[in-house]
């Protein structure tokens, strides 16, 4: 149990899961309803403050390095794409709801490169972020535990 729980976890800071992965893991793999939610939320959630101290401090040194800007201008180019004009137009709405959605590449990292780019105050961002991955949490959490409930 241990073990899946930090599966969970791990899935749940990925970037390529996120809690989006996380808590299906831990429902499938027979983690506490609850416990499995609150601990993939909150894993989810410490990615923001990491990727700010990231993008704030260690981006513009690795910048130097023609791979990595070549890499963090695509990213950036994609991030300004998909979330660009809601984010700009809608302010926080506009972050919380990109977050929100359940889909790959929305997210605590898109939104937290979207926070960088766009200049968003970063309290303000946090709350956003932190209010999208609980509602896309709780879709992803209820939307699980219905299918298993179908399943059985």
């Amino acid at each position: 149990m241990i073990r899946d729980i930090i599966i969970s976890i791990l899935w749940s800071i990925s970037p390529f899961g996120e809690a989006k992965v996380g808590i299906p893991y831990g429902l499938l793999n027979g983690v506490n309803i609850y416990l499995v939610f609150v601990t993939c939320f909150l894993a989810n959630v410490l990615v923001f403050p990491l990727m700010m101290f990231f993008l704030e401090k260690m981006n513009t040194y690795l910048l130097r390095w023609k791979f990595y800007k070549k890499a963090a201008i695509y990213v950036a180019r994609k991030a300004k794409m998909g979330s660009g004009d809601k984010i700009e137009k809608y302010g926080f709405w506009g972050l919380l709801f990109f977050v929100m959605i359940p889909l790959p590449g929305t997210g605590v990292y898109a939104g937290s490169i979207a926070t960088y780019l766009f200049k968003v105050k970063k309290r303000k961002a946090f709350i956003a972020n932190s209010l999208g991955i609980f509602l896309s949490s709780l879709i992803v959490w209820a939307t699980t535990l219905l299918t298993m409930k179908g399943i059985n």
